[in-house]
Formats: structure tokens, C-alpha cells, sequence
């Protein structure tokens, strides 16, 4: 099993850019390719149509983590109870809302201003459930969603058997007025794709140190050469260690999916409509899933807490997972329907609220999008470049306001938490993945 990503191989390749070889010096040094890299480096060239940007990846620019995510643009999380309207919880979540309305406003400029097609739909999605009990308080669930703005309702079994084509789900709560869908390749690659000229893109280029220079400024040493840089900002996102920077309060979390071929059959043909929808899950383990265009299929049902990437047997017992969950929803379903198979990390933290830091003098880093990287991690780029140059808002205000993280023990007394908990989770949502 080769581990190839749908998103990336329906979306196309990108030209390759070229490996850093020598010296370079630099205004801006921005090192992470992904979503909050690249925009980033566009809000950068907007503001200093003069000066001078690199970009630096390890691997291929645009076919990390924000390539391989299940393509929800957030803007509404689903409240918990303690956020409920008239709980001391729901200020919180009222300026929680203000950062995700902002974030998802963002990515729409993003598509609009560099006309990139990703297959936006803004018709929203689902927080679907099994168990009826994984989504209770539903009155006070749509009060508190529409008292920030969203627009939502409740579906129940019926409702979402003629809408989903599938009798699995017992209840669900659609919310719209801000949450949408997207393919994260597409929109990726086309922020990579229409960068000016004057961010040097360099691929397969690792930082193996980053050092102050003798001057101002820092120096990020490769394998091929360095480049002098008089800020330099990181967006690599859980993978922050890799250059130096640690006790972050972030973590990778592994999730793995699996896209079908499209479902040509007459049955299928009937039983999905040509709009697409897509499926979160009320709890953390269990399963998204979405119907993308040519009536293909998407599933990511496994999450979990690793030290080391996944081998050809591992990602073929977690395809194995995909399979069953889609055959508990989709009767008809089988292995040979699942055309692409892969793996992909997400950028966590305890608390669920990033890491947004000026680390040193010239040296400022955002990690953490919590599974929601579209939209926040688009965000997270723009504002990473106010405060990195001093700027005030009352949006950067709000979210360094919550940019509290949390307490991560040492490891390995972590590493041990963070399976236990991630196991019990799986437990937890097992009727629903």
C-alpha cells in the first residue's frame, strides 16, 4: 500500500520547485509550506511588494498536513455543555465564534482574490450521530449556534436518510451560515500556484538548524547551503522540535482516510444527490465522512497518538477500518471500491487553543489548529505577520487571548497519557465509526 493521498492525486501535481543550494539573504524567511506558510507569504508580498521572501519545505510544498485533511471549513464548532447560552462558558465560546466567522471569511477572500477553484460549497455539514445520547441538549445546542450567528437545524432519522442516503445516522444537527466544504488539495496548491515572484519557493529543504545571526536577523542552515533571513516565521505545525523549538504545547495526532472510485451504479446514482454533504462526528474518535463530486466517497474513522509513521501493514489494517465503517452506512460497499488510501497528522493541543508565540527577537511561530486547519490555519497567517510587525486588532487580540495551550507532562510520561486518552476515545465513539 502506497500511502498516495486522493485529495492530492485528484487535484494534480504542482511543478516541482527547486532544492535550496548555497547562500541567501532574505527580509522574510517563512519555514512550512502548508496552509498558514503559504498564506503567510502572500500576506508578506501584499504588504512589502519590495522585499524579499523565501519559503522553505522538507518535503513538497502543498502536500503535507494541509493537503491530506478532510477539507471542512469551520467557522461554527458544535458547543459543548459548558458553552451552552447561559453558562459561564458561552463568552468564551462567543469569542471563539468571532475567531471562527474571521477564519472562515479569510479562506473565502483567499479563494476569491486568487480565483482558485477547490470545489467551495458554503452549504455547511452535519454533526451526525448513532447514538442519540452522543448528541443531547439539542434545544440549547441550536439556541447557543444561532445566538452566534449560525444557521442551524435539527434532522432527524428520516430526514437524514433521505438526505445522506443512509438509515446509520439517528439525529443530526446541520449548521451552515459560515461552515462549508472544500478540497484541501485543490485550495492548497492553488495558494502555492498563484504565490508572486517574489517568494522563492524551495523544496525538499530541511532546516537542520537555526541560529541568531552575527548581525540581525537568524540564520536557517540545510543540507545545501543557508539562508540569512531578518525574520523568520515557522509554521510547521505540531513538528516545531524539528527546529528547535520545544515545549510548544502541541502534539501530532495521526488519522488516516480512504476515497473511493466514483460509485457509477445505478443504486448509487439513485441514492446520492449530485450536491455533495459532508458528516462530522460529535465525538473525537469517531468518524467524518463525506460525498464529493463523481459521487466518490470519503471516510477517516482511525485517530490516534504515535511516535513513529505508519508502514504498508499498518495503513492496510486502518484501510480495513475505513471499509467496515463505510459497509455499516453503505451496505454494497467493498475493498475494491477504496481507491486511494492515506495517512496525514494533525496539529493539536490539550486545551483545543493554539500556541502563538514571539519566541525571540524576529522569530514568531502559530501551531495548533485542532482539526481545523482550512480556515484557522489560513488565519493564523495573515495574523502571524501582524504580530510579527507590530500590528494591533481586536482580532489578533482575541485570538492571543486564548492562544493558551496547555500543560504537556514530559516525556514519556505524555507519550503514555496521550495513547491512554486517545485509546478510551476510540472506545468511546465505537458505535459510531
Amino acid at each position: 500500500m502506497n500511502n498516495h493521498c486522493g485529495w492530492i492525486a485528484l487535484a494534480g501535481e504542482s511543478a516541482v520547485r527547486p532544492r535550496l543550494e548555497g547562500r541567501q539573504k532574505v527580509d522574510w524567511l517563512i519555514i512550512g509550506g502548508g496552509i498558514t506558510g503559504l498564506s503567510a507569504a502572500h500576506t508578506l508580498a501584499s504588504r512589502f511588494p519590495s522585499q524579499r521572501i523565501a519559503l522553505l519545505d522538507r518535503q513538497r510544498v502543498a502536500q503535507g498536513a494541509s493537503a491530506r485533511n478532510s477539507g471542512f471549513v469551520v467557522s461554527h464548532e458544535l458547543p459543548g455543555a459548558s458553552e451552552l447560552v447561559g453558562t459561564p462558558g458561552f463568552s468564551a465560546y462567543q469569542v471563539a465564534s468571532r475567531i471562527g466567522v474571521a477564519a472562515g471569511i479569510e479562506v473565502r477572500q483567499r479563494i476569491a482574490e486568487l480565483a482558485i477553484d477547490c470545489e467551495l460549497s458554503n452549504d455547511g455539514y452535519h454533526f451526525a450521530v448513532h447514538e442519540p445520547a452522543h448528541l443531547d441538549a439539542v434545544e440549547q445546542t441550536l439556541e447557543t449556534l444561532k445566538a452566534v450567528g449560525a444557521q442551524a437545524r435539527f434532522l432527524d432519522a428520516g430526514d437524514l436518510k433521505q438526505r445522506l442516503g443512509t438509515a446509520f445516522y439517528s439525529r443530526a444537527i446541520h449548521c451552515a451560515g459560515g461552515n462549508g466544504l472544500l478540497q484541501p488539495a485543490r485550495y492548497v496548491k492553488g495558494l502555492a500556484d498563484s504565490l508572486p515572484a517574489q517568494v522563492e519557493v524551495y523544496e525538499h529543504t530541511a532546516v537542520s538548524d537555526l541560529q541568531r545571526a552575527l548581525g540581525k536577523g537568524w540564520t536557517a542552515r540545510t543540507a545545501g547551503g543557508e539562508v540569512q533571513a531578518k525574520q523568520v516565521l515557522i509554521c510547521v505545525g505540531a513538528f516545531l522540535p524539528r527546529v528547535g523549538v520545544k515545549r510548544s504545547g502541541t502534539f501530532p495526532l495521526e488519522l488516516s482516510a480512504s476515497i473511493t472510485r466514483p460509485l457509477t451504479q445505478d443504486h448509487w446514482q439513485s441514492l446520492f444527490d449530485e450536491q455533495g454533504w459532508g458528516v462530522l462526528s460529535t465525538l473525537p474518535g469517531g468518524c467524518t465522512l463525506r460525498l464529493l463530486p463523481g459521487h466518490r466517497l470519503l471516510i477517516r474513522n482511525t485517530v490516534e497518538y504515535r511516535q513513529h509513521d505508519i508502514d504498508a501493514r499498518g495503513l492496510a489494517a486502518r484501510q480495513r477500518e475505513h471499509l467496515l465503517g463505510l459497509q455499516k452506512r453503505f451496505p454494497g460497499i467493498n475493498a475494491q471500491d477504496l481507491e486511494y488510501t492515506w495517512t496525514g497528522h494533525l496539529s493539536g493541543t490539550r486545551s483545543g487553543e493554539p500556541y502563538f508565540a514571539r519566541v525571540d527577537d524576529g522569530l514568531h511561530t502559530v501551531a495548533g489548529c485542532n482539526g481545523s486547519g482550512v480556515a484557522r490555519g489560513t488565519l493564523w497567517g495573515r495574523l502571524l505577520v501582524e504580530m510579527a510587525i507590530g500590528a494591533d486588532s481586536a482580532l489578533l487580540s482575541d485570538v492571543l487571548g486564548q492562544a493558551k495551550p496547555g500543560y504537556l507532562p514530559p516525556r514519556p510520561f505524555f507519550d503514555m497519557g496521550a495513547k491512554a486518552r486517545m485509546a478510551w476515545e476510540v472506545w468511546r465513539a465505537r458505535n459510531e465509526r
